[in-house]
């Protein structure tokens, strides 16, 4: 039998090997878990007739009617500080997703060693260059894209829900600041009225018209009166300091104390709410990123229970810079080949931790689920919430026009001599007491709005950081 020459066994062995390697790196990670995120058909609590269609979230706030609010939304996306911090935090993620895949790339590194010969009589400077690739075998250069991947959309729900929460609570501060200002208002009114009553009562009185006890019940009533107007007061205080707080400032704008118009929904109704806006939640998202980034952490945990298989070379030039007194020049060597780590031992290290990736990962798959029942269970009950709020404002409304009309006819009939000034007054703290019944149905109903958008996954928020550019990517290679 002819024997085979030596440069053909070499090009042979270097294919047998290429083509293991071809054959290990072909080897798949296992597929993504399905997610089928359990949303309802239909909403249990929506109004009749909402129509299916998708909806358009972008600027919901803006259906406030309020273009205060408005400037106010997006100059808190501008400057707050959790919302940059988000930002950041997202720009760190891009950039590591951009480099996932360098660890199973050629690398290069460079060294100098000074080397003592162990009799003493002779000293080496070494100089070199070690170059290594280790191949993505098993899986691993999709398992660590997958892990940097889900890193990065974690990073992008964070931001999401920086911002979707930031515009829910602008909103909701500003809704109150203004109730609280038009409260205000309204419970000064009734002291004033009822200061005017007292002072009636007391002319009756010394004339011997009325009972002293009815005096005493007025003074009772002027003093909650006042009582009761220290309650807006803390709460506009509260919501200035929130304000400044959310768009990134240490005090708060002194035209916010001005009291302004309430915001109102007005005719506003809920006609498109599709049970697949839920994907836009933000804690739906994170929890997705989880799933993704769980499975790219259980790819390489199984990875690693392989051999780590790679090519390596080095070059090194070594000098002996002292011996004898003399300087002698240096000689080079160099090696390649490939390199092969095999696990033998590790008492079911590897092992174990593949396992518990795999618990992981399904761990992960049951928090997606559980954030999705828990933007369905918020948005029915915002959904109900509002829908309530909206009857209560309409019939608050409705005994306001009442009042307006009974204390229209208690002025007249004043006019005509027909009637007293203490009834005036009487009808003024009534009416202005429907008022307030209505400021707080407003509110009322604004926030569950405010709740509804936020349950659904909140607005169209401006479009996430920018990545790095190619220079700046560059400079952290």
């Amino acid at each position: 039998m002819e024997a085979v020459p030596r440069r053909d066994r070499h090009l042979l062995a270097s294919g047998l090997l290429a083509c293991g390697l071809a054959v290990l790196a072909g080897c798949s990670v296992a597929p993504l878990p399905e997610l089928k995120p359990p949303v309802p058909e239909t909403w249990r609590n929506a109004p009749a007739g909402v129509a299916p269609p998708a909806a358009d979230l972008k600027g919901w706030w803006t259906a406030l009617g309020d273009p205060a609010l408005d400037a106010l939304v997006e100059r808190a996306l501008q400057n707050n500080l959790d919302v940059a911090q988000a930002a950041e935090r997202l720009r760190a993620a891009r950039t590591l997703n951009h480099h996932a895949h360098d660890p199973y790339l050629p690398n290069l590194h460079g060294r100098t060693n000074d080397v003592i010969d162990p009799d003493t009589t002779a000293s080496y400077f070494v100089v070199g260059f070690d170059a290594v690739w280790e191949l993505p075998l098993f899986g691993a250069w999709q398992s660590s894209k997958r892990a940097a991947q889900g890193q990065e959309n974690g990073a992008a729900a964070a931001l999401r829900g920086a911002q979707v929460s930031l515009v829910a609570e602008v909103s909701r501060r500003w809704i109150e600041l203004r109730s609280a200002q038009e409260q205000a208002r309204l419970l000064t009114a009734i002291r004033d009225a009822q200061q005017e009553k007292l002072r009636l009562l007391q002319v009756r009185a010394g004339l011997k018209l009325v009972p002293p006890v009815e005096v005493a019940k007025t003074q009772a009533e002027l003093a909650r009166a006042e009582a009761a107007l220290t309650e807006p007061e803390q709460v506009i205080n509260a919501c200035v300091q929130q304000l400044a707080l959310l768009v990134g400032q240490p005090e708060p704008d002194p035209a916010w104390l001005t009291p302004g118009p309430q915001p109102r929904l007005g005719e506003w109704q809920l006609t498109t709410a599709p049970a697949d806006m839920l994907r836009a939640r933000p804690e739906i998202a994170s929890a997705e990123a989880e799933v993704l980034r769980a499975a790219g952490e259980l790819g390489l945990s199984r990875a690693d229970i392989y051999p780590h298989i790679g090519l390596g070379a080095s070059l090194q030039w070594s000098a002996n810079i002292f011996s004898n007194y003399h300087v002698h020049t240096g000689e080079a060597i160099s090696s390649y080949g490939p390199i092969i780590d095999v696990p033998l031992f590790d008492w079911g290290q590897r092992v174990a931790a593949a396992h518990a990736k795999d618990h992981e990962l399904k761990a992960a798959v049951y928090a997606y689920r559980q954030a999705v029942l828990q933007g369905v269970a918020e948005a029915e009950t915002a959904m109900g919430d509002l829908e309530q709020s909206r009857t209560r404002e309409d019939a608050s409304q409705r005994a306001t026009v009442a009042l307006d009309s009974t204390t229209a006819a208690l002025r007249k009939r004043a006019e005509l001599n027909l009637g007293s000034n203490l009834d005036v007054q009487e009808g003024l703290i009534e009416n202005q007491r429907a008022q307030l019944e209505l400021v707080s149905a407003i509110a009322a109903r604004d926030l569950a709005y405010v709740s509804l958008y936020k349950a659904l996954g909140g607005a169209s928020m401006p479009a996430p950081p920018a990545p790095a550019t190619a220079s700046a990517a560059k400079g952290t290679d």
